[in-house]
């Protein structure tokens, strides 16, 4: 089974193209929420981009039309792109491929009573940025089982190995998967789906960590 997204990187831009559009749910500031896409888009920023008193949607809705990308999902990070990590996961009869930039310079820390501090950022935001395309389809409501799993596995990669920060305050997570009905019902830990979801989100993650630990 090939790779379920074709990845193009020329800096200031990572793109995540599929062959067909794709059912996807995020929180991205331009598509929020489910949509249709063909296409991820990851905008590599720094300081003079985002001046003071700048919207950073502006920013994202005019860079991406200046490229043909209004229909793209839109990711900003100030992580150089060029370091992105990549994962696969194959189970019975699907695939989970991910894709992932991550920087933790103003990530959020986390106490023994679970309350939480910000880091102090001494570089460039990075922001952790994430696509997770699955081969089969999803309903609704697996999608959003989809994105808690993703999510649980990224934070157990954060804090994997005496880490403490679970993420930052501008991460973001995409679940694509074919537009198609009907789609699986369920996508929890106790399903193939669900299972191959958890192992290569937490690769790509832990991974990308180790990049930006060593710097």
């Amino acid at each position: 089974m090939k790779r379920l997204f074709d990845i193009e990187c020329r800096t200031p831009w990572l793109l995540a193209r599929f062959t067909n559009r794709q059912c996807m749910l995020s929180w991205s500031l331009n598509r929020p929420g489910m949509v249709e896409a063909d296409t991820v888009a990851w905008l590599e920023v720094h300081d003079a981009d985002l001046p003071l008193g700048v919207d950073p949607l502006e920013v994202l809705e005019r860079r991406l039309g200046e490229q043909g990308l209004d229909d793209a999902v839109g990711l900003m990070t100030a992580r150089e792109v060029a370091l992105h990590h990549q994962a696969t996961a194959v189970g019975e009869d699907i695939r989970v491929d991910a894709l992932v930039t991550l920087g933790l310079t103003n990530g959020a820390l986390l106490d023994e009573d679970g309350r939480l501090s910000d880091c102090t950022a001494v570089a460039p935001v990075g922001t952790t940025n994430m696509l997770v395309a699955v081969s089969r389809p999803l309903s609704e409501g697996a999608m959003l089982e989809a994105m808690s799993v993703a999510t649980m596995a990224r934070t157990a990669a954060l804090l994997g190995n005496g880490g403490r920060i679970v993420g930052t305050g501008t991460d973001c997570i995409v679940i694509a998967c074919p537009d198609d009905i009907p789609g699986e019902a369920f996508a929890g830990l106790h399903t193939d789906v669900g299972t191959q979801i958890t192992s290569v989100v937490f690769r790509a993650v832990r991974d990308a960590r180790r990049t930006w630990e060593e710097g």
